[in-house]
């Protein structure tokens, strides 16, 4: 419930007919979960969903999913009264889960490592009291960070149930958004996985044509996106994929993808990898290239991770709105406790073969910064 349908290019216009029939679908087809949250769609998507979903359709036919906005940095004493709205907008009595939203670095150890919101607002312990007084059923969080991070939080918080990742054929083995290791410390710990971004927010539903013609060779009945779906399907442990679906033509892709959908065979997965290979190597600094500057640090990250994200955010379809851009402060914040969107001390880069390469980093740094929040 991030991507509706609206009116006149308005995020809180909702067009009802579309989001009803999309609604009315996707249940049809068997799916239940809907994820919202209260700053989607400028903070009407859980609106939406009452007078989508919880108002026309019976309570046990659906499960909602929303998060509390942690990343809004509110002070301890709105918790409550945050909360409640998030009753009030959805409807419900419950939530069937409920997430801390955005948990990372900086929300949760704070740039200088001794503490951020999550723990000033202790926002973790009013979660888990939510659950006990019966108004939540799940407890998880979304995680925007790195697989270190996330098993340092796991361990310190065995109340949480699952955890929200970026999963997708990009992000598995991405430096900076580390879907698969984040994924294995999910497992190890024995919780849960909700996987987002499973087409990468569209970006994965339009490749080079050099890469959309190798997977047509092999599946030409397959849309482009279903090859994302169905290789978040087969992981293991996982309640929910999700994509921001904004039309009825892509929830009739979805729900037909996840109704066939059966594991990649070891053909399909290297076909698949190699489509990727090729949408790496489209981006304006190739992976080729960033491959060469392995080993190198900008202060304290590796010039590898801040290249790539810079990157692979260049050819998404809103290059501001992909999820890159939002770890990498983290990365910083992590290994050198600065903002690195307040600016970073002159530090040169020089690849191994003599060249200089700080202007390079420095230009993707300062996108990144830009384009984070």
């Amino acid at each position: 419930m991030m991507r509706l349908p609206v009116l006149n290019g308005n995020p809180t216009d909702f067009d009802y007919d579309q989001v009803n029939q999309m609604v009315d679908a996707f249940l049809e087809s068997g799916n239940t979960y809907f994820d919202t949250s209260y700053i989607y769609h400028k903070g009407k998507s859980e609106e939406a969903t009452r007078k989508a979903l919880v108002e026309r359709h019976p309570r046990d036919s659906f499960a909602v999913a929303t998060k509390f906005p942690a990343l809004l940095m509110p002070p301890e004493e709105k918790a409550e009264e945050i909360f409640q709205g998030q009753l009030d907008s959805l409807g419900v009595e419950y939530i069937d889960y409920y997430l801390l939203h955005n948990i990372q670095t900086i929300i949760y150890d704070g740039i200088d490592g001794t503490g951020g919101i999550a723990k000033t607002a202790h926002l973790f312990e009013h979660a888990k009291k939510w659950k006990e007084d019966g108004k939540i059923a799940h407890l998880g969080m979304s995680f925007h960070s790195s697989a270190k991070l996330l098993d340092r939080v796991l361990t310190e918080h065995p109340e949480i149930e699952f955890v929200q990742i970026s999963v997708n054929p990009i992000d598995w083995d991405s430096e900076v958004v580390q879907g698969r290791d984040c994924y294995d410390v999910i497992r190890k710990h024995s919780r849960k996985v909700v996987i987002m971004q499973a087409v990468k927010g569209g970006g994965l539903a339009k490749l080079p044509d050099e890469a959309e013609a190798l997977l047509r060779s092999v599946h030409p009945d397959w849309s482009i996106a279903s090859w994302s779906l169905r290789f978040c399907l087969e992981k293991e442990d996982v309640i929910a994929v999700l994509s921001g679906m904004s039309t009825m033509e892509q929830v009739i892709d979805n729900t037909r993808t996840t109704g066939e959908a059966v594991p990649l065979t070891d053909e399909e997965q290297e076909v698949l990898e190699k489509a990727m290979r090729i949408y790496r190597e489209s981006a304006p600094i190739p992976q080729s290239q960033i491959d060469q500057y392995k080993g190198l640090e900008y202060h304290g990250v590796p010039v590898t991770a801040i290249l790539q994200a810079y990157s692979i955010c260049q050819i998404q379809p809103d290059p501001s709105f992909s999820d890159d851009n939002n770890y990498l402060k983290n990365n910083f914040a992590e290994a050198a406790h600065v903002d690195f969107r307040k600016g970073l001390a002159k530090q040169r880069v020089i690849a191994a073969d003599g060249t200089d390469i700080t202007e390079m980093v420095e230009k993707a740094v300062a996108w990144l910064a830009e384009n984070s929040f």
